[in-house]
This record gives structure tokens, sequence and C-alpha cells, in this order.
């Protein structure tokens, strides 16, 4: 959905109720190698004249795992096929504050990691919420997380400015830059580090993300620490 969002934002192609209809004249099959327009042809057999419903119904009839959140799956799968999309919910009891970063994995494979853990919350914790890479910019980021069910909430008040984050080159570098955070944003928004402790208790799994795959090297470590020493405490911490 979002690979189409970029096509039609770009004018290459448009689309109306029952198909995609490419705007420009290039024949962009020529520049693809023979086995990838095989490939290409089959795929168009085998699904070209489905309706998006159709497909969606396909998909989560071969995969219920994608439909675990998926508003409209009771109503276009047979009772059997919704039994196969609840048994495929992961379902987990333990309130866990987790924390995740995208530095290194695909849109998808985070998404994933969320719904596996059953995060119901996710909550950017990065000043500047603008990212380089698809798909994890706060709009790209907040729409996805929509898709599949998950909340998302932007805290940029316990984020590190992006000018603090310059000129890291080693282990102790970071650790010198999250004594001052601790020294000063963490004792400054104990409201936001209770905030996010709020939700947990009513929501039981949400997750912080930042950036950074290394925990040691990310600004939620100390955050979720400081969350993990407020009074009501009485949960688990996990990085993802």
């Amino acid at each position: 959905m979002a690979d189409l969002k970029t096509l039609t934002k770009y004018n290459i192609v448009r689309q109306d109720d029952q198909l995609l209809i490419k705007y420009s004249d290039t024949d962009y099959l020529k520049d693809l190698k023979p086995f990838d327009r095989k490939a290409i042809g089959e795929l168009k057999i085998a699904y070209g004249d489905k309706s998006g419903e159709e497909l969606t119904k396909s998909t989560y009839i071969s995969h219920p795992y994608y439909a675990i959140n998926s508003l409209i799956a009771k109503d276009i799968l047979s009772p059997e096929q919704y039994q196969r999309v609840l048994k495929a919910r992961p379902v987990k009891s333990k309130t866990v504050l987790f924390t995740i970063g995208y530095e290194g994995i695909t849109l998808e494979e985070y998404l994933n990691r969320l719904l596996l853990n059953d995060v119901r919350i996710l909550c950017d914790v990065r000043n500047n919420p603008i990212s380089m890479k698809f798909g994890f910019s706060k709009n790209q980021l907040e729409n996805a997380c929509s898709s599949i069910g998950i909340n998302y909430l932007h805290l940029p008040q316990v984020g590190i400015q992006s000018e603090d984050r310059q000129d890291l080159k080693n282990q102790a570098d970071y650790d010198q830059l999250f004594k001052v955070y601790r020294e000063t944003t963490l004792q400054n928004t104990t409201e936001n580090q209770k905030f996010i402790l709020s939700l947990l208790q009513q929501h039981e799994r949400i997750a912080l993300t930042c950036f950074e795959a290394n925990i040691c090297q990310c600004h939620r470590k100390p955050l979720a620490e400081a969350i993990v020493k407020l009074d009501g405490w009485a949960y688990d911490l996990r990085h993802l």
C-alpha cells in the first residue's frame, strides 16, 4: 500500500475502482531480466483479473497471520477461515515495556516484531521524527501502525536534539551523551515518563522506538530505565 501511494504521488499510476492505470508510455518490462518478466507474466495470469477484495481474501486464507489486526477479515472470510485468523493471533498476558530500533531492518520486519509481541501502542521517542529510511518518518510510521491496529504516539519531549547527536564516534561518546541526558532531559520530563507508565498500565504492552539497533547507543535505554524506577512499576522490560 505504501508503494502504491508513492507511485500515485509521483503520477506514475492512477487508481480507479478496479484498476491501476499507468500514466507513462515507458515499457518498464523491457528493462527487466527475462526471469523477472516471466515471473510478472505468471503473476498476472494468476491474479490479474481479481479485485482488491479477492486479493485480500486470498492473502488472508493463505497467510492468516497477516489478518490478525484486520478490520475486514471477519466480513470477507468464512467462519472457518476466520477461526484460523483468530488462532494465528499472538496472545500475551504479561505486561511488558518493549523498546525497539529500526536500524538495519525493513518496515515489514519492524511491524512483524511489533505484531508478534502483541504491542498495542508504539511511542516514538525521537525528538525529530524524520527518517531517510522509507517508512519511518512520522506520518508514514503512524499510517503503517494504524493499518495493523497499533496506536502511534509521538513523544518528542523525551528525545535528544539532533545537534547533540553529532560526532559520536565510539561508545564513550554515547555514554557521555546519555550522562547529560539523564542529568537534564530525564530530570525535566518526569511527567512524560509517568504518562508512559500509565499507558503501560492501561494497555499492558507498549514499545518505545527510536533509530539505533544497539540499545547501548540509544536514549531509549536510559529512558526505559528511568520509567522502571518510578513508583508503581511492577512489570517487565524487554529490548527487541
